[in-house]
């Protein structure tokens, strides 16, 4: 049992698959302080999210829950305000909690458990982002288009930079007024930047950082590999066309990719140095997660909305080397297994069997302490793109991806780890394929599922066609700060005001000592 509740930071960043850091393997990217966090931490090495698009997989994080269960099925789907989540579990604990950073939280709940948040959201909280799987055909004026990749490369300012430029600085001035308030430990505080999420423009000092030559192309073409038809379905929603994209487009994107991500790399070294500087970090967990991945051009895809491991295979690293010896996991394990896992952390115990709703996800805290612990990840994917439920198993060497009305796949991932051989049809596997297919059955009610996804669609569609832009409802948080409480004020003397403000405080001194 640990003797002091320790504080809780995660540092997430948007669409970072775990294959762009040099601790799974990658040779281009630059990333010191992500690269000395899993030197010194434990290394997850076969982490998922539990649905790759924004929204669905932060509220999997948040809940514990498969999003087959808390309902959030897409980008526009609403997080319903009575759905425990980590920030209550903690709470229970003593913690304060703050997020400073994107959620994407959606419906008119903004807080979701959190005491403060330290920023608003960058995407809109409504539900205009809804899909509709009735017409797969048409294609919504929001949906990914290649853009992003076409027009890669250098800029100066961007509204991604606007946003976690303000949501870092907040974050460290929550943890100097943490410092100064020792009355407000323990804590869980939650950075979330969105890069190095698409369109890939970055400034050129990070550019500079890799040179054109270093940059790497996919190392699976689209032509390397059969097609499946939902891949197809995402090509042509974000209107990749055959011959488009020559090889200095793909490789453009890819290098603004590695710059936004030394950019990520950067802005979480300047949470570590504030840990250390203001003597928070010894009693400090951290965690460096996405909430899904980036396709970068593998298999012919881009961006995310997929079952292939860039897409859905994330970083997890857990550092705190006063607490667990470095190591590295083999076990398959997902991000709905972090809110047991903070919530064994906070109480000293495994307290899954006693949550207020039930959890999908296991504690990961024996796999910390180097004991043996959960191995599976389940993966669903309910949104634009697919035309009924999609869902993934992972277990021991085993990939097995079923989507609605369409040919199952099953990839042996220790022998091919890029996905070239499906092995669902083949003969020799016909068992493996058979108790993966029989497991599938049992943990959902696919068609259920597709009616409860298609009536959510329509209701929400309903209500924005009716409503119009103009009268879609205001959810959108909005920070308040009280001036009144800020900087230089009547409400303390000088001194005080001083005092307080400066870290560490000075030692005060007699009159006339030196």
């Amino acid at each position: 049992m640990l003797i002091n509740k320790p504080n809780i930071v995660i540092l997430m960043a948007d669409q970072l698959t775990a294959s762009a850091l040099k601790a799974y393997g990658n040779n281009v990217s630059l990333t010191p302080n992500i690269d000395k966090l899993a030197r010194e931490g434990v290394v997850f090495e076969s982490a998922y999210c539990n649905s790759p698009l924004c929204a669905p997989s932060r509220a999997s994080l948040m809940t514990g829950q498969f999003i087959s269960r808390n309902a959030v099925y897409d980008n526009a789907a609403e997080f319903h305000a009575d759905s425990p989540t980590f920030c209550h579990y903690l709470r229970e604990q003593g913690y304060r909690t703050w997020l400073s950073g994107k959620m994407h939280f959606c419906g008119p709940d903004q807080l979701h458990g959190f005491d403060e948040r330290l920023t608003t959201d960058i995407y809109p909280a409504d539900f205009g982002w809804t899909p509709d799987w009735q017409h797969p055909e048409r294609r919504l004026d929001w949906y990914h288009n290649m853009s992003s990749v076409l027009e890669a490369g250098e800029c100066v300012r961007t509204n991604q930079l606007d946003f976690d430029d303000e949501a870092l600085f907040l974050a460290r001035q929550r943890l100097y007024d943490a410092a100064r308030r020792p009355d407000e430990q323990p804590f869980l505080l939650h950075l979330s930047l969105t890069h190095p999420h698409d369109p890939f423009a970055i400034p050129k000092r990070y550019l500079d950082r890799i040179s054109d030559a270093e940059v790497d192309l996919p190392q699976i073409g689209a032509q390397d590999v059969d097609d499946d038809p939902h891949s197809a379905r995402l090509r042509a929603m974000y209107q990749l066309e055959d011959g488009l994209l020559t090889d200095e487009h793909i490789r453009r994107a890819r290098h603004a990719y590695y710059g936004a991500l030394a950019y990520v790399d950067d802005c979480f070294g300047e949470i570590l140095s504030t840990l250390e500087e203001t003597g928070l970090a010894e009693n400090t967990v951290v965690f460096v997660i996405a909430d899904h991945g980036e396709m970068l051009g593998e298999r012919g895809l881009w961006y995310k909305m997929s079952f292939f491991e860039n897409a859905v295979r994330v970083p997890l690293i857990v550092h705190n080397p006063h607490l667990f010896a470095p190591r590295r996991v083999a076990k398959s394990v997902s991000l709905v297994d972090l809110l047991p896992t903070f919530v064994e952390l906070a109480s000293g115990e495994d307290r899954r069997a006693s949550a207020v709703a039930p959890l999908d996800g296991h504690s990961l805290v024996p796999h910390l302490r180097g004991e043996p612990g959960p191995d599976g990840a389940c993966v669903e994917y309910l949104a634009e793109g697919a035309i009924g439920p999609q869902v993934m198993l992972r277990r021991g060497p085993w990939k097995y991806i079923f989507a609605w009305h369409e040919a199952p796949q099953l990839f042996n991932l220790s022998d091919d780890p890029h996905e070239r051989r499906n092995l669902a049809a083949d003969p020799q596997y016909y068992d493996i394929a058979q108790v993966f297919a029989e497991d599938v059955a049992s943990r959902w009610d696919l068609p259920q599922l597709n009616q409860d996804v298609l009536a959510s669609q329509q209701k929400r569609l309903f209500l924005t066609r009716v409503a119009g832009r103009d009268a879609i409802p205001q959810w959108d948080f909005q920070p308040h700060k009280p001036a009144t409480q800020r900087f230089i004020r009547n409400h303390q003397t000088l001194d005080e005001q001083e005092a307080f403000a400066r870290y560490p405080r000075p030692i005060k001194n007699s009159v006339g000592e030196q």
